[in-house]
């Protein structure tokens, strides 16, 4: 019975993780309230690589088309110098400088990030009232920027805002979308630019942390629960991304700034 129990508690953290990855509430912060409620304990980041790693997919199956076109399309602009290429390849440079900043403080805070919240969780309560306030901010704003009006300027600010997002309870999707309709950018390119640029943080995030999955001493024993987690978190981000792109296309980003003020609250008054 108590197997049964940790499996299906995997299960719902996999579920869990999911569902709070595309939609800007923070998923880590979630994953860490979820786990004190459940009384577990994630010792590593091997968890983390799992689900991030169903998220990921998840991502890569519903932006595929999206992504082919940036590839070839920048692809043909270096070989050929195509100005018909030249909105892709400057769309696919801009998504690469955005992903400097996290992965630069990633390297160098990381562990220290970590650490610190690990000593209190009421910190997530903190930031996820955080995340509430500037998604309050943006409610109604809409942008005319498309993705060719993209700028140097507007990626850098983008990857400046994701990188606050590592901090567990400030959302990575939040944070980016903020900072990309602040900007002046189209809900849908703000969207497109978030989740594209969640792809080489997340293979960096997991290419760093390989090692950790390889020493982790009771894998084998893992590997069921794990699985079921895998499972759980990519289905569950694939209908979340899908239903949180209608969300945003009707421009409803209120109701996830009244639900951070909620659960922030909780956090602070009862974790």
């Amino acid at each position: 019975m108590e197997e049964i129990m940790l499996l299906l508690k995997y299960l719902l953290l996999g579920i869990f993780q999911g569902i709070t990855e595309p939609i800007p509430i923070s998923s880590s912060g979630h994953v860490m309230i979820l786990q004190e409620l459940l009384g577990m304990r994630m010792e590593g980041l091997t968890f983390e690589i799992v689900v991030n790693f169903a998220s990921l997919l998840a991502i890569l199956i519903i932006y595929r088309e999206s992504i082919a076109q940036l590839f070839f399309g920048a692809t043909r602009y270096i070989m050929k110098r195509n100005e018909s290429d030249k909105a892709d390849f400057r769309f696919s440079l801009y998504l690469i400088i955005a992903t400097i900043p996290a992965g630069l403080i990633g390297v160098l805070f990381g562990d220290w990030i970590g650490e610190m919240l690990d000593e209190n969780i009421k910190i997530i309560g903190l930031t996820l009232l955080v995340t509430g306030v500037a998604l309050f901010l943006i409610r109604n704003l809409r942008g005319r920027k498309n993705d060719a009006e993209l700028t140097l300027k507007d990626a850098i600010i983008i990857g400046l805002a994701q990188a606050v997002a590592l901090i567990p309870g400030i959302s990575r999707s939040g944070a980016t979308i903020v900072a990309a309709m602040g900007l002046g950018m189209k809900q849908e390119t703000a969207l497109k630019f978030s989740f594209l640029l969640f792809i080489p943080v997340s293979v960096g995030s997991i290419m760093l942390a390989v090692s950790d999955l390889i020493k982790t001493p009771n894998l084998g024993e893992l590997a069921l629960p794990y699985t079921l987690a895998f499972l759980g978190s990519l289905v569950a981000s694939y209908f979340s991304l899908k239903w949180f792109m209608n969300i945003m296309a009707k421009g409803n980003l209120i109701y996830f700034s009244i639900y951070c003020f909620i659960v922030g609250t909780l956090v602070i008054l009862f974790l």
